[in-house]
């Protein structure tokens, strides 16, 4: 809610904040504007999720393009959120990625596995299918621009 965004505004404010450490919020889309005239000089926002094509029939989503044009430099993709609840895979979210790239954006990549993977030991295998699924999308260089999460 604005009340609680606020709330975090106000926080974050009041600091003190490393000055070597970059620090990114990432809220709901309806929010991102008001956020990021609020939020202070040295804290960043993402938004949390944009689609893999600039434009298109694709109602509801967001393209990279109409996050920086309202000035987003950062975006969150492949949270567990996505995955399980929205069926996003691995392709889809590696393509969402390297669009995001292409588009200028910094992006944080959410990778890691559900709690029955974990008990059966398979995190390193879906970590590494995760992350290899974004490998082959992107370019070499662009791992400095992404933070996996």
């Amino acid at each position: 809610t604005k009340k609680e965004i606020e709330d975090i505004i106000n926080f974050l404010k009041k600091g003190p904040l490393d000055s070597n450490v970059e620090v990114v919020v990432g809220v709901p889309s309806p929010y991102l504007e008001s956020t990021k005239n609020n939020l202070p000089s040295n804290v960043l926002i993402a938004a949390q999720n944009c689609y893999k094509a600039s434009k298109g029939a694709f109602t509801g989503e967001i393209s990279p393009a109409m996050l920086k044009d309202i000035g987003i430099n950062w975006v969150i993709l492949g949270h567990s959120e996505r995955r399980n609840v929205f069926g996003e895979n691995d392709l889809l979210i590696a393509e969402k990625v390297a669009h995001a790239l292409e588009s200028g954006l910094n992006v944080i990549a959410c990778i890691g596995e559900k709690l029955e993977e974990r008990e059966s030991n398979q995190t390193e295998t879906v970590v590494y299918r995760q992350t290899e699924a974004i490998s082959q999308k992107i370019k070499s260089e662009d791992w400095s621009r992404i933070v996996l999460a």
